[in-house]
């Protein structure tokens, strides 16, 4: 594992292990509510395998109390900062000290890029090459309900965003993008909205080409930042632009700390494999140093719906109607196909009744590091908000991103996953409904519900997958070999 700099995982016996520490940190955040679960983790001795039940099992334990929810997560959190690492003169220490060890050497300035359009007074959502605005959106949003792919309370949101055109600029507050270039991320729909946006990613040409036209293109400003001394102005920016989280965590907090207006730390990153834990990991420490520093920071994530879940019972009622009353093709397949598998296929989504439900969506091609760095998030909103932060967590929906795509076992899923009441959105329609949810968090004043579970599913846009009569796993493996011819790729 390629990891000799920056924020990187524990030594474990000569190794860096990503399983040992995913077993250490589920060990610890399950200890202090359910202690026979903890000692189940640590004895797991097939991680890659069996993450999928421990994960499972940290909802559960947090359905016991909105006590035992937050206690949870204040252990996760406490784990991973005291076990992961970061590399400085002084050796490897834990992540937190990173900022007392590790110097800034070249420190960060800003330069603004100015928009020239027009500001899009009106929100719109780009859906299947079309502009939906106006009643043509209303339709959509409540076809969207009735087919279960959001929910209820994401409807809503958004059309007291519509109604509330004068939202989008977020005049007074600064949004920071994490994650400029992701395909996920609101900064695209933010500048077109006029908004004011501070944007992080890697110093990489051709992330900051895109970034930057997209800016010069839009109604809003852009915050970049640079290293000291590396030039002035546009002068070749996109050559210069970016400041890296792994490896440049004390110069960005400074940066960040010194900007003026009120911050929205936005969460957009994404890496492959092991390093989109350590990624999350100097995200979470970032965040954590910046609340220290200043009073007027508020954080945003999006949760991946491939997750576990606890659900409303409306949702409950809605799925197990769904498999009372299969299509007729499915009325006919599914006795057979159940009986072949043994019953591993097509099973209920939930027991009837059940309130909450538990909604386990988790996609064991995704693997332990990708659940362990979502769930990262999770903890750290769950944390912040008991804390009196304004946190904005919204679930979004399955998308045809270009890191789903690329795994062809994922992509043939995605592709065959209509067939069970699963809507894949495109990356576009998916980060401007995600971007206004944001701002409905930011400017409509509504209070946090005081149980962390209950608030993770305000807004969610699951595609489905919460609502679906199936077991997501139990269809899993039917989506794939159904969307086959049909995957692109």
């Amino acid at each position: 594992m390629a990891q000799s700099s920056g924020v990187v995982f524990p030594e474990v016996d000569g190794k860096r292990s990503t399983s040992a520490l995913g077993r250490a940190v589920v060990h610890d955040a399950l200890l202090p509510v359910d202690p026979v679960g903890a000692q189940a983790a640590a004895r797991e001795t097939n991680w890659r395998q069996g993450y999928l039940h421990h994960f499972r099992r940290l909802v559960e334990a947090g359905l016991i109390s909105d006590e035992a929810a937050v206690a949870l997560a204040r252990a996760g959190l406490d784990s991973l900062h005291q076990r992961m690492r970061v590399t400085t003169p002084d050796g490897e220490v834990p992540v937190d000290e990173a900022f007392a060890h590790a110097p800034v050497n070249r420190p960060l300035e800003t330069v603004v890029v100015r928009g020239t359009a027009p500001r899009s007074r009106e929100l719109s959502v780009p859906f299947h090459g079309e502009r939906l605005r106006g009643d043509a959106l209303q339709r959509q949003l409540d076809h969207w309900t009735v087919a279960g792919s959001m929910e209820p309370s994401a409807a809503e949101a958004l059309r007291e965003v519509v109604a509330h055109p004068d939202w989008l600029e977020l005049a007074g507050q600064r949004v920071v993008v994490l994650g400029a270039g992701a395909e996920m991320g609101p900064l695209r729909a933010l500048l077109s909205w006029g908004a004011d946006v501070v944007g992080v990613d890697l110093p990489r040409p051709e992330i900051w080409r895109r970034v930057l036209q997209t800016a010069r293109g839009s109604a809003g400003t852009l915050h970049v930042p640079v290293h000291v001394g590396s030039g002035v102005g546009d002068e070749r920016l996109d050559e210069r632009a970016g400041a890296d989280l792994l490896h440049d965590l004390p110069g960005i907090t400074d940066w960040l700390t010194g900007l003026e207006e009120p911050l929205v730390l936005g969460n957009y990153v994404y890496a492959d494999g092991a390093t989109n834990v350590r990624v999350a990991m100097a995200v979470d420490t970032l965040s954590s140093e910046l609340l220290q520093r200043r009073s007027d920071v508020g954080l945003a994530f999006l949760a991946t719906p491939t997750d576990v879940f606890a659900v409303p019972a409306a949702a409950v009622e809605q799925s197990v109607q769904g498999y009372r009353s299969p299509s007729p093709v499915m009325r006919l397949a599914r006795p057979a196909l159940r009986t072949l598998s043994g019953g591993r296929l097509l099973r209920r989504n939930y027991a009837p009744g059940s309130d909450p439900g538990l909604n386990d969506s988790l996609v064991p091609q995704q693997g332990p590091n990708y659940a362990l760095a979502k769930r990262l998030q999770r903890w750290r909103a769950t944390a912040a908000r008991q804390d009196g932060v304004a946190v904005s967590l919204k679930v979004a929906p399955p998308t045809r991103t270009r890191s789903v795509v690329k795994n062809r076992a994922l992509a043939a899923a995605y592709a065959g996953a209509h067939r069970f009441g699963i809507e894949v959105f495109e990356p576009a329609t998916s980060n401007t409904l995600m971007a206004a949810l944001l701002v409905h968090d930011l400017r409509s004043g509504r209070a946090p519900d005081p149980s962390p579970w209950r608030e993770e599913t305000y807004g969610a846009v699951h595609g489905g997958l919460w609502r679906t009569a199936y077991d997501p796993r139990s269809a899993l493996g039917l989506a794939v070999v159904l969307g086959l011819g049909s995957a692109r790729t």
